[in-house]
């Protein structure tokens, strides 16, 4: 029987994306909570301390992303993209899990956040190959000349988990007080994702291999070190896929998972105007996301790239600035759903040409590592990065403007350099884009 019959690629879209709600979503709860969790879990005299203890934490699980994109995105490349995204699943229930059940500090002592960080760290270490594994399934199993509008809902599934979780928030928000949010009311979230994991893995288990990973190996399956070795070779690719994530990492955390805490800690907003704001960012992702990515499928991938990231290079800082001069919840909402257009025009393009660009005996490795590599450095520290920059600067609110200017810049670097890179990827009588990613 055919994997994946025409019929049936939506249904195998809908599977594999169903799994990849829970990274996000974890993660987005974690940043929501940030404040709630450094009061429970890191407590000091200091509530900045305390803070930034949070947040390094959250950082802290970013930096198992490329040890998991290595190994797991071998494990994707050798063994296929149904078992390793199984496996990604398995490992982020478990960090899931241990946020939910940990007790706090007061009854544990050190050992609460020892707990908090290893459930981090295993969720980074599974993140590391989960949104690749997505991504290089949809990029296999899409039909000719809409691989663009497949692969975008890679990204477009995060941003379901976005607003699922931002209205958990409102719902909290609605019905709990500062004191019990803050006490244990920040845990049911993460209890909500416990009860979903079981759904997600009876989904996911239905997913059919690609047929493009079977005819690469009805002979026979790559060893770990081919994989490995195949990798080193693509370095340059690698470097440059890092550069053009820079981008994408710093601005979905900046304009999602940061918002609850910048909105109360900065601008003096309520929890729940700012999760109404972030619940209208995640919808305004969700509808620009695919859309951008289907127009790259006609007109290539470098256009929506280069305006998105120029416009955001040249309004990051100036918006900001707007927003922190008369803080209020409109003008958080205009700001951020400004942003979230740009975050949709870029990445509703980029991710799709990380696969065109990978060789696909790596696509998956290398295509994990490039992204893990990129939210180590970069995205998963931007919480943290913001209010150490707003520390530092004596409260200058707006600094995080223009630590998402330079991450556009970093990131028009990457767009200039991705023309010259060899593109070991989709072969160009295959791909999707109007654009393929040339060499030379």
């Amino acid at each position: 029987m055919e994997p994946n019959p025409r019929k049936g690629r939506g249904r195998a879209v809908l599977r594999v994306v169903l799994g990849n709600f829970l990274e996000m979503y974890d993660f987005s709860v974690y940043g929501f909570y940030a404040s709630a969790i450094a009061g429970v879990i890191f407590p000091s005299g200091n509530a900045f301390v305390s803070l930034m203890l949070s947040l390094g934490t959250f950082g802290a699980g970013f930096l198992m992303r490329p040890l998991g994109a290595i190994v797991l995105g071998a494990y994707i490349d050798r063994h296929g993209r149904r078992a390793g995204l199984i496996l990604s699943l398995a490992l982020m229930s478990v960090g899931v899990v241990l946020m939910a059940v940990t007790p706090g500090y007061a009854t544990i002592g050190l050992a609460a956040p020892l707990l908090v960080l290893l459930g981090r760290l295993l969720q980074g270490f599974s993140a590391g190959a989960e949104s690749s594994g997505v991504s290089v399934y949809l990029a296999e199993i899409s039909p000719p000349g809409r691989r663009g509008f497949f692969v975008s809902w890679q990204s477009a599934s995060q941003q379901v988990s976005v607003i699922f979780a931002a209205v958990v928030g409102v719902v909290l928000a609605s019905t709990l007080t500062d004191a019990q949010t803050a006490s244990w009311g920040w845990r049911v979230p993460f209890l909500v994702g416990s009860l979903i994991v079981p759904f997600l893995f009876w989904i996911r288990r239905g997913l059919h291999e690609t047929e493009n990973f079977q005819a690469r190996t009805r002979e026979r399956r790559p060893a770990l070190r081919e994989v490995y070795r195949a990798l080193l070779r693509s370095w340059p690719v690698v470097l440059n896929a890092v550069l053009l994530v820079t981008l994408t990492s710093v601005m979905f955390y900046l304009i999602t998972t940061y918002t609850p805490t910048f909105g109360e800690h900065e601008l003096g907003l309520t929890y729940l105007e700012s999760f109404v704001v972030t619940v209208c960012v995640g919808v305004s992702n969700l509808f620009w996301i695919p859309v951008i990515g289907a127009i790259s499928d006609r007109v290539g991938r470098t256009p929506p790239l280069a305006v998105a990231a120029g416009l955001t290079a040249l309004t990051a800082y100036p918006v900001m600035l707007w927003l922190t001069a008369a803080p209020s919840f409109t003008r958080l909402l205009v700001v951020l759903l400004w942003m979230s257009f740009l975050y949709g025009g870029y990445q509703g393009a980029m991710v799709v040409t990380l696969t065109e660009i990978m060789p696909a005996s790596v696509r998956a490795t290398g295509f994990a590592l490039a992204y893990s590599l990129a939210q180590a450095i970069f995205g998963g520290f931007t919480p943290a990065i913001a209010t150490g920059l707003i520390h530092v600067t004596g409260g200058q609110k707006a600094m995080p403007g223009a630590w998402l200017a330079f991450a556009a810049l970093v990131s028009l670097v990457g767009i200039v350099l991705v023309r010259r890179v060899r593109a070991g990827g989709f072969r160009t009588e295959e791909a999707a884009p109007a654009e393929p990613v040339q060499s030379g």
